[in-house]
């Protein structure tokens, strides 16, 4: 499904068509083992899971470049053996379908430097092609790139949106799309198969791009790996 002319949207991520380039949001590796040294007991499923969806995705697609826009790993601190292993598996799959992959630095990336230069991955702030901006979504950038784009594509937010039916509640991972000043912006759901994500309906969002009206924006929600077009929030039903 297209989210906007020459753009699809490809189970979590997205999918650039005339630059072949895939993109994806929040990974969050080694998230379960940050919540096993908590007590929070969870079988360590997310780096399979992951992998499987990944593997299956970028085999229907011709993929020059894979793009992570910030958040790859989990933890701020000390890099967890979870995190080196994972990671740097993940980076290798990658390169089984792309020639270049690039990791836009996000606010848990901290310590990503070492994993990355392994396999000699660039980590930087932002990447432009054409009019279209790729940023974390932390932070508004202020640099002529960002200025003189058309399109932003953000993560960090891991939207998702809750639904009620009858007396049962369901929440979906969802992507959006609206305006933003004078440019589209579209915000991808988190590829961290252990969490839904934020309700946009009901809790209060991070993102400095989605501080306002969000009533017109777009909802493309997901489930097993289908799409679904919601609408506009503004009909989605809150309550």
């Amino acid at each position: 499904m297209e989210i906007i002319k020459g753009i699809e949207i490809h189970d979590l991520g997205i999918y650039i068509i005339k630059h072949k380039i895939f993109v994806i949001a929040d990974m969050h590796l080694g998230y379960e083992e940050s919540l096993n040294v908590k007590g929070i007991l969870i079988p360590r499923i997310q780096y399979k899971d992951t992998y499987d969806k990944l593997k299956k995705i970028l085999d229907n697609l011709d993929v020059e470049t894979v793009i992570i826009t910030g958040d790859f790993k989990h933890e701020f601190g000390v890099i967890s053996e979870t995190e080196w292993r994972n990671t740097l598996q993940i980076i290798d799959l990658f390169f089984e379908y792309a020639k270049r992959v690039i990791v836009i630095k996000g606010n848990h990336d901290v310590n990503l430097g070492p994993i990355a230069r392994k396999r000699n991955v660039e980590i930087i702030p932002y990447v432009k092609f054409d009019e279209i901006l790729i940023c974390h979504g932390d932070e508004i950038l202020d640099c002529d790139d960002f200025y003189k784009s058309r399109i932003i594509i953000i993560g960090h937010e891991h939207p998702a949106v809750g639904i009620k039916f009858k007396n049962k509640y369901e929440s979906y991972k969802c992507f959006l799309k609206g305006k933003w000043e004078n440019k589209i912006l579209i915000v991808l759901p988190a590829f961290n198969l252990l969490t839904i994500g934020t309700d946009i309906l009901r809790s209060k969002l991070l993102s400095p791009f989605l501080q306002k009206n969000l009533s017109d924006f777009e909802v493309f929600a997901i489930q097993d790996s289908k799409i679904y077009n919601f609408g506009k929030l503004k009909n989605i039903p809150n309550e």
